[in-house]
């Protein structure tokens, strides 16, 4: 038999494309159209309903970018239609490949109800199933005229990223606007044709069935009268039935299909905007739960459900009744898909306390899954974070898109840093907007690499990003390929069932320990250098608020600021999603943010001041308020004889700092703890630990250089930073200025100011008294394009690993790259430190606001010596999706550690980010919990969210090893004590937990090594 396979595929092609699709909608009539386009942001439906409509045509331009037009389209069903199915089509200006990433719509009845969403693959609006004829049509659509910023020449500069600089052209031509007869034979005929020839396309030529299918799919095209296709469609499907009838073999894999849209909360469109399709998508899913019974529909993010619940009553209304129903299922228990490699700890927490607390207010709901499923990495300290909210299982994709090395399993355990194994799965399908396309199929079947152990994985199934979700198309699909020889078996299911499916078939799958280092999007942890300083001081100041403001609740009664609190997590959580914290959404977003923080920190300060205030005021010396001042400290070690957490007058710091000019230009600074030679050039040139008597720099070096790079990636501007950026760098080595700064008490500086291209850096390097430790403040204004700014520091350790802090811990890299694994970790995400050490000596590089880094090593041909040298990333200028990344003033504080353990790493992070507070007065605050081992940390101290009164403290063991510890608490009036989740609700099995309290009072812990525990002090009624 001669091979005619390409000549039956191509006409199959042509056939559906030219002949059969058309057929769908064989009748239409046009519906009349009028507009109305609000004048500036969106407005509310009652308002937009009420407008008053002009009239517009197909093929007329409207919507100006990021505007809102409300669209009216009214008609006659004709009599002749009765009987018949009848759809609204209605064409915005659709291209077929940006669902989500172009205009869209939302309709209205004209009592204000919603219908569905509109988008490129969902363009339809059922009328009537069966029509009467006669009918009168009257629809309102809100449409968002949303202009394309990923274009199909991708990551080219745009100013459609911001509505100052957008303009106000037309971005869209109304399209089709018709009312048509809905051939629903036709209609199923295209799913069984492209069901099968997507299907043929995947088997194997020398297989039978692939020959089968291309005989009957030839069959039945050899049925259809090309003249007459609606009414030659039933005798097309009759020649298809038996071969989409064969059931698929015993060994098929099996796919767990949920309906699913991931829709970024914020990327290529601002937070408002994303409101909207999160009500546009809903509205199109639990219209799809109504007509396919079968249909399961997920989403993730509790913040989207707050959004439709305040902006979309009417929506949210038929979401809860989809989910009493338990077709609608919230997954993910969390706040938002966040990023997970920068958040700090306790903000990563509060993502699944957020986000699980309002699943199970709203719905009933308890998540047992994590869901980030196009998040840029996973943090090692995670896994202890899932189960500590009582949580068990993860799922996500990101990970296949690492450039390097592909990873060995699907299905595993991963293990955090300290022993935490949570179940895991990567959808072998390798995407969240899976449409049921017969190559995405059977890619996961192929794909899947834990055949033979297991056979099960889940297909997260409909458009995403921006939102739409599962269409009917894909729903028929599924019911074809639900046992369908040649294929994996496709059933709809529920994140849950599929997860305990899984873990019940693989009960003991292979374990990967430490992080999961996504090997792309690596410049993501330095884009947009202020939403990154704004997350981080939001942090601190969200601990230091609950700290004080707890501590004078209990010790004053201080109102307890719940509701602004519990507001301002929201926001900052909000900020974390993947897109935003990270820097890889358009300036509107990120101009936004700047604005949003700014907020946040002036109403955090405010709680902190008038926290502190109350406490100095009650705890007065007689005859001594306001001759001096008391200083709080926030962090979690003792400082400057101020305890953690407490407060107390301390005396001016004396002096004990020299600064004498060096022999050849420059300074050097001495504090008896560490000498430092700034050279002529304001680059450190020596740095000794005179107790250890050992020298930091390596020879022949100097550190605080500044070095910038050409930085212009591939793919991904803003995302991006690819391993030949490094091949080209430029030491700025010339210095403007290096002087003596105005010495500040206790301490001696040394100014640096340096002018290149187009920008200008000024440095502040000081030395003070009583600590082991070199300050750095840099401030850059930065007009730069497509460049990568770091601060380099080279030192003399020989050390094959470093650490870098992360969540509840920190996490070991290698310095090498000795295998792929190694070389791909090129850049990588620090906390507040990263901390080299030889046994017996290490060095601390500790940050206030930066994350990105990397770490080198070299051997000195001299001495045999090895240099490590540690460079932290300060700005990068990509120009896509902003074409305006990071450009201004920036200042960034660090500081370098010599002679540090990792305790010392810790002490000083903490130092760094939470600078001590002085406040007028003569007082002392006794820390309302203490614990007697640093390296116990206590993460947060607060009252319990349930508005008890309840104490609430997080600890966990932060040097990698096991501690022993008191802990006690200076709270009058509270009694028993129990070991809680990350909710706040106590364990029924503490078993995980070496806690007891001591006749005493104390409470004594054994901790393994990082290891977190969260403990309720319960407040007596009458304290209440």
């Amino acid at each position: 038999m001669h091979d005619d396979r390409s000549l039956i595929e191509s006409r199959l092609k042509r056939v559906l494309d030219e002949r059969i699709r058309p057929a769908v909608y064989p009748e239409s009539v046009p519906l009349e159209v009028g507009i109305w386009t609000a004048p500036d942001e969106p407005v509310p439906v009652a308002e937009g309903l009420a407008a008053p409509r002009t009239p517009i045509s197909v093929g007329d331009a409207w919507g100006a970018p990021w505007g809102t037009s409300w669209l009216t389209v009214s008609g006659t069903v004709p009599a002749a239609w009765a009987g018949r199915t009848v759809e609204a089509l209605i064409d915005l200006g659709f291209d077929a490949n940006m669902p989500g990433f172009q205009c869209e719509g939302l309709v209205y009845r004209p009592d204000g109800s919603p219908v569905k969403g509109l988008n490129p693959r969902n363009q339809w609006v059922r009328i009537a199933a069966p029509a009467a004829g006669g009918e009168e049509v009257l629809l309102h659509v809100e449409a968002a005229s949303n202009p394309v910023i990923l274009d199909y020449h991708p990551f080219l500069p745009t100013p459609l990223g911001e509505k100052e600089t957008a303009g106000d052209a037309p971005q869209y031509r109304l399209a089709r606007m018709d009312l048509a007869v809905l051939d629903e034979t036709v209609w199923q005929l295209v799913i069984d044709l492209e069901v099968l020839g997507e299907l043929m396309a995947e088997l194997p030529p020398e297989g039978a069935r692939r020959w089968d299918v291309l005989r009957a799919v030839e069959r039945a095209l050899d049925a259809i009268d090309l003249q007459d296709v609606n009414g030659t469609a039933p005798a097309a499907r009759s020649r298809l039935t038996e071969v989409l009838a064969s059931p698929a073999e015993p060994s098929a894999h099996r796919i767990s299909a949920v309906g699913h849209a991931h829709i970024d909360s914020a990327w290529l469109w601002p937070l408002r905007e994303t409101v909207r399709k999160v009500a546009r998508t809903t509205a199109n899913m639990t219209a799809l739960l109504e007509d396919e019974p079968d249909f399961v529909y997920t989403m993730s993010q509790a913040q989207q459900y707050a959004w439709i619940k305040e902006h979309r009553p009417e929506v949210y209304a038929r979401v809860k009744k989809a989910v009493a129903e338990g077709r609608f299922v919230p997954a993910g228990g969390m706040w938002v898909e966040s990023d997970t490699n920068m958040p700090g700890s306790e903000a990563m927490a509060r993502q699944f306390v957020h986000g699980k607390r309002f699943f199970l207010e709203e719905f009933g709901v308890e998540n047992e899954e994590a869901w980030l499923p196009d998040t840029f990495g996973f943090a090692g300290g995670l896994p202890q974070i899932i189960k500590a909210a009582g949580s068990k299982w993860l799922l996500t994709q990101k990970i296949s898109w690492s450039q390097v090395n592909s990873f060995p399993h699907h299905t595993f355990r991963w293990e955090g840093i300290d022993g935490t194994r949570i179940f895991t799965h990567f959808p072998p399908v390798d995407t969240y907007n899976c449409s049921m396309h017969g190559k995405e199929i059977a890619h996961a079947a192929r794909n899947f690499k834990d055949k033979g152990r297991a056979r099960h994985s889940i297909a997260p199934t409909g458009w995403g990003d921006g939102g739409g979700g599962t269409t009917r198309e894909m729903v028929a699909k599924a019911a074809r390929l639900r046992d369908l020889e040649g294929s994996a078996r496709v059933r709809w299911e529920r994140p849950a069932e599929f997860f305990a499916r899984a873990e019940a078939e693989y009960p003991h799958p292979p374990v990967w320990v430490g992080e999961l280092y996504l090997e792309l999007h690596r410049a993501t942890l330095t884009s947009q250098a202020k939403t990154k300083q704004g997350n981080r001081a939001s942090e601190n100041l969200l601990r230091e608020a609950e700290l004080w403001a707890a501590t004078a609740a209990v010790r004053t009664g201080f109102r307890y600021p719940y509701e602004e609190l519990d507001r301002i997590w929201k926001t900052v959580l909000l900020h974390q999603f993947h897109d935003i914290l990270p820097g890889s959404s358009i300036a509107w977003v990120h101009r936004e943010a700047e604005r949003t923080y700014a907020e946040v920190a002036e109403e955090l300060t405010g709680i902190v001041e008038r926290a502190q205030r109350a406490l100095v005021e009650d705890g007065g010396r007689a005859g001594g308020r306001g001759r001096g001042e008391v200083v709080f400290n926030g962090a979690p070690h003792a400082r400057s004889g101020v305890p953690a957490g407490g407060a107390r007058t301390v005396a001016a710091e004396a002096g004990g700092c020299t600064a004498e000019p060096a022999d050849e230009g420059g300074y050097v600074l001495s504090n008896g703890l560490l000498r430092v030679v700034v050279d002529a050039r304001g680059l450190v040139e020596s740095l000794v630990d005179l107790a250890g008597g050992r020298e930091a720099i390596a020879p022949g070096t100097a550190a605080n250089l500044l070095q910038i790079h050409p930085d212009f990636p591939n793919m991904w501007d803003a995302w991006d930073v690819d391993t030949f950026y490094r091949n080209t760098v430029t030491d700025l080595t010339g210095a403007d200025e290096v002087t003596l700064a105005a010495d500040a008490p206790g301490a001696v500086s040394v100014r640096v100011v340096r002018s290149f291209g187009a920008s200008r850096a000024v440095q502040t390097l000081t030395l003070t008294a009583g600590v082991k430790r070199l300050d750095l403040e840099t401030e850059v204004d930065w007009h730069e394009t497509e460049k990568f700014l770091k601060a380099a520091f080279p030192l003399d350790v020989h050390t094959d690993r470093y650490a870098s802090e992360t969540q509840f811990g920190h996490l070991y890299r290698p310095t090498h790259t000795n295998t792929s694994w190694e070389a791909a970790k090129f850049e990588a995400c620090n906390h507040r430190f990263v901390h080299l050490e030889e046994p017996g000596w290490g060095v601390a590089l500790v940050t206030a606001s930066t994350y990105g880094h990397d770490v080198t090593r070299t051997v000195r041909p001299e001495d045999r010596g090895t240099t490590t040298t540690v460079r932290v990333s300060l700005l990068r200028a990509p120009r896509f999706p902003d074409p305006h990344t990071d450009q201004g003033v920036h200042r960034f504080r660090h500081a370098l550690v010599p002679g540090a353990g990792i305790g010392d790493a810790v002490r000083e992070g903490h130092r760094v980010n939470l600078p001590e507070r002085r406040v007028p007065g003569d007082a002392e605050v006794v820390p309302l919990v203490a614990v007697d081992d640093d390296a116990v940390v206590v993460s947060a101290v607060k009252l319990a969210d349930d508005r008890t009164g309840d104490l609430v403290v997080r600890v966990y063991e932060s040097r990698g090893g096991r501690a022993s510890a008191r802990l006690t608490t200076a709270a009058p009036g509270f009694g028993g004590m129990e070991v809680c989740d990350l909710l706040e609700r106590p364990l029924a099995d503490t078993s995980d937990a070496d806690v007891r309290t001591a006749t005493d009072g104390a409470v004594e812990l054994r901790l393994r090594p990082f290891q977190l525990v969260t403990l309720r002090f319960a407040r007596s009624r009458a304290e209440r």
